[in-house]
């Protein structure tokens, strides 16, 4: 089953007495819709599946109608699921939720509601106010390579290459195609529909240039004022920041913080910009993939970006925080915590560069739980990429 902890953790939720809505949410083409039609077909009892990207009047009095008929179906046969999937497309469809469940509740009728959609749209549309205290949230992120091997028989540089979008994986054969798909249903849908139409954007142009700039450097450490030097725009530090928030909740592009020992600093700090899939780097190339491929240099930044991704996908929902370090010329590329426990982990695509002075100077200071060299000399890349980033404590 694909997803299969995640499908199993919506299984669970919904089978238990309580009622809470469930919101999962997530990039767009990871799999929302096919994980909720597996769990679908795991619990028993009644359903009601409805999706606002199906052609017709999708507004609020649609939205009323499909739960009257979970109602119904509920009062037969004690209870009923309803799923409701791409739900941000109904305007101000948190308040309208928030009434029916609140009726529900009042009257005991025990419908146990599904919803789906963006999570860039899902947390800055109202889930969070009109909805406090009546959801839990679950985060479908971008496909490991353990998956995508299972799936497609991907090897690792595949993998790193293509990134984790399974729609994309028939196109691989053919670059050009690959790569419109990736630019046009995946990067431009989700910047055009997701942000730009749901998300009040002054400067639509800067947003995007901040994305194609952002694959450029991703694995870099890259100030705000640089990029609005690159940019050349008359934007500030932060509507850059607001930007890239924005683009981390649609699961494009996030900046990793620097950990200082203090939350408030680490919150101010340079980011270190990071594609949540290498997919989006490779589209954003005027190189093929065997040119990439035998560039040194590039496919080192492919390798620490494929590392850095796969933490990053892992991080929603979880008690473990993602930072990176440096001090002058000192650097640990990626530092995991956990509680009181700090695990820095180095990536070395290359024999060159074997000392780890990052992590002998970040050691002085800092006490480590574990220090993790990825690559050449260290846990083999593919090896890494199989971990779950809880296994690692």
């Amino acid at each position: 089953m694909y997803k299969r902890r995640e499908c199993d953790s919506i299984i669970g939720r919904l089978n238990k007495p309580q009622r809470l809505i469930q919101v999962i949410s997530g990039p767009r083409q990871v799999g929302k819709t096919t994980a909720i039609r597996m769990v679908l077909d795991a619990v028993q009892g009644e359903k009601v599946y409805c999706s606002c990207d199906d052609p017709g009047m999708h507004d609020r009095i649609w939205l009323g109608s499909q739960w009257e008929s979970a109602r119904l179906k509920a009062k037969q046969t004690g209870q009923c699921i309803l799923v409701i999937d791409e739900i941000q497309k109904i305007e101000n469809w948190s308040e309208t939720v928030k009434r029916l469940w609140d009726e529900d509740t009042a009257a005991g009728r025990n419908v146990k509601v599904v919803v789906l959609g963006s999570s860039s749209v899902l947390i800055h549309k109202g889930l969070g106010e009109s909805l406090a205290g009546r959801f839990e949230m679950i985060r479908l992120m971008h496909w490991s390579f353990g998956e995508m091997q299972a799936a497609f028989g991907w090897n690792c540089d595949q993998f790193i290459l293509f990134g984790g979008y399974p729609g994309g994986a028939a196109l691989v054969d053919d670059f050009n195609r690959w790569r419109n798909y990736i630019n046009d249903s995946l990067i431009e849908a989700t910047v055009s529909k997701d942000i730009l139409h749901m998300t009040r954007i002054d400067k639509p142009a800067l947003l995007r240039r901040l994305f194609a700039l952002g694959c450029a450097y991703s694995g870099q450490i890259v100030s705000y004022q640089k990029l609005l030097g690159q940019l050349q725009d008359a934007g500030n530090t932060t509507t850059l920041a607001r930007y890239l928030h924005i683009l981390d909740q649609a699961g494009l592009l996030t900046g990793i913080r620097k950990f200082s020992g203090g939350a408030v600093r680490s919150r101010d700090s340079t980011p270190k910009l990071h594609v949540f899939n290498t997919a989006l780097m490779t589209a954003q190339q005027s190189l093929r993939p065997e040119e990439i491929r035998r560039n040194t240099a590039l496919w080192g930044r492919f390798i620490e970006s494929a590392i850095g991704a796969h933490l990053i996908n892992q991080i929603p929902g979880s008690r473990i925080n993602l930072y990176y370090w440096r001090e002058k010329n000192r650097e640990i590329d990626f530092l995991l915590q956990n509680g009181d426990l700090l695990i820095a982990v180095e990536v070395k695509s290359s024999l060159r560069d074997a000392a780890l002075p990052g992590m002998e100077s970040f050691g002085k200071k800092y006490a480590l739980h574990k220090k993790l060299l990825v690559g050449s000399s260290g846990i083999p890349v593919e090896e890494f990429l199989k971990y779950r980033v809880e296994e690692l404590f």
